[in-house]
């Protein structure tokens, strides 16, 4: 489970994150929405231990991610699709990650296999299309066989089959019982994959409600978003 309390973030005078608190439950895809400079990336930022909150907490199954003794096995992560290497092989860099996390080398023909990445593995990162860089960065958040998932638009660069398997991916890992956090743009796709909804808006979080409930009575997940954040108050959270 991803636990927020109260987490904050400044820079200087300006409130990127504006006491967010929240539990991202496991079971469940959670779509994690809001406009650029909403503080989406910054949220997951702090979670994983890359910036450090001004106030409150971001924990992975009760601990700070600091505190984690082996990261990988705990929650895997796809924030920059372009994170390995170059001049490295996916193969060579998967190999060096489980390496490093003391992940039997088997796992990451495993990993390869799932993600469709079989034919191009020893190809050079640095040769990759932006969908073939999309699954390996999922590879990589995959090889510790992690409880806990969080995705930053894992679908950006893929073709239609493309994202129609992360969407299948991601059911499935939830059904699980794994936690899975889903930032997305597209609208459409989040209400085919998402089971619970966050929304931030100016740093602050607008919305906590299951797919349904956030929807309520709009045509479409798109026009309950964009009422939502076109309005100045506050969206109320919906029991879960």
């Amino acid at each position: 489970m991803i636990t927020l309390r109260h987490l904050t973030k400044r820079y200087g005078g300006h409130v990127a994150v504006d006491d967010v608190t929240t539990d991202v439950r496991p079971g469940l895809v959670t779509g994690f929405l809001g406009p650029n400079g909403a503080g989406k990336s910054t949220t997951m930022r702090m979670l994983l231990g890359l910036d450090r909150p001004t106030s409150g907490e971001a924990l992975v199954n009760g601990v700070r991610y600091g505190q984690l003794r082996r990261p990988l096995r705990e929650i895997g992560a796809v924030l920059d699709a372009g994170g390995a290497h170059p001049g490295r092989t996916a193969r060579a860099h998967l190999r060096a990650l489980a390496a490093s996390h003391r992940i039997p080398a088997a796992r990451v023909d495993e990993v390869i296999g799932l993600v469709g990445l079989e034919t191009v593995a020893d190809r050079r990162a640095g040769k990759f299309s932006l969908g073939m860089g999309q699954r390996l960065g999922i590879a990589s958040a995959l090889l510790g066989d992690p409880p806990v998932l969080v995705l930053d638009e894992p679908v950006n660069g893929l073709d239609p089959e493309g994202v129609r398997w992360v969407r299948d991916l991601a059911r499935s890992l939830a059904a699980e019982g794994r936690t899975v956090l889903v930032s997305s743009h597209l609208m459409s796709e989040m209400a085919l994959t998402a089971d619970h909804l966050l929304v931030l808006g100016r740093g602050r979080l607008l919305a906590d409600a299951s797919l349904t409930s956030f929807v309520g009575s709009h045509p479409s997940l798109e026009d309950a978003y964009l009422a939502l954040t076109s309005e100045s108050v506050e969206y109320r959270s919906v029991p879960r």
